[in-house]
């Protein structure tokens, strides 16, 4: 692994004695997760810390009757700490995580992560930053579960992948959507042929085309 990589990856790196960024670098792995795969669940060991390098990862929670409901995502260029959450005394809930798209990533180990957080108080400071961080992308979550009706949640969602993927033709099939906004598939199936009969998107097979932006944006 070039240093470089996780020298813009982590900002505690400069903060690093040269025997642990030896061992970081010794030890870090970059790796490759298909769409669809399971990233990090209770039965699984504890991952370590993953940076993407490409594609997104999506956080999320499953109730007892098996609706998920989507924390937060890992897009590029981000962290997810939590799939190190055997690390963190204070995060005690199970959280899945998986790749909704073709994930390249540089995984820290938490074996290899751990001592290097105990001897030095930078990493440690940096994970639970980051947890705390993403701790408010779940508030966000949960205040549009619970404040906002699903016709506007599924108008947002597609608007920041509309900004996200610079293009109108979103490849998303309607359950993807309802289990990224915590909702029923017939629910959302409803909301998207409004938007369909209004003439603001048109309904493909596993894809959702974006015919007026300024009207979708309306609804937000």
């Amino acid at each position: 692994m070039e240093e470089s990589r996780l020298a813009a990856a982590y900002p505690f790196w400069e903060r690093l004695t040269e025997e642990e960024k030896a061992a970081l670098l010794r030890g870090c792995v970059e790796i490759s997760y298909p769409k669809g795969t399971h990233v990090h669940r209770s039965d699984m060991l504890c991952k370590g810390a993953i940076f993407v390098l490409s594609g997104t990862l999506r956080a999320y929670i499953v109730s007892e009757e098996g609706r998920e409901v989507t924390l937060f995502r890992i897009h590029a260029n981000e962290t997810c700490v939590l799939s190190a959450s055997c690390l963190l005394d204070s995060i005690q809930f199970d959280i899945l995580i998986e790749a909704v798209e073709a994930v390249q990533a540089i995984v820290i180990p938490a074996g290899l992560l751990q001592p290097v957080m105990e001897q030095n108080p930078y990493v440690g400071l940096y994970l639970y930053r980051q947890a705390t961080e993403r701790f408010s992308d779940v508030m966000w979550m949960m205040q549009q579960i619970l404040f906002m009706g699903v016709d506007r949640r599924v108008a947002i969602f597609l608007w920041d992948q509309l900004a996200r993927q610079g293009r109108t033709t979103l490849h998303m099939t309607q359950d993807e959507i309802a289990r990224n906004i915590g909702s029923a598939r017939e629910v959302v199936s409803k909301v998207l042929k409004y938007l369909s009969e209004e003439g603001i998107v048109a309904l493909h097979r596993g894809k959702v085309e974006i015919l007026d932006k300024a009207r979708l944006k309306k609804l937000l």
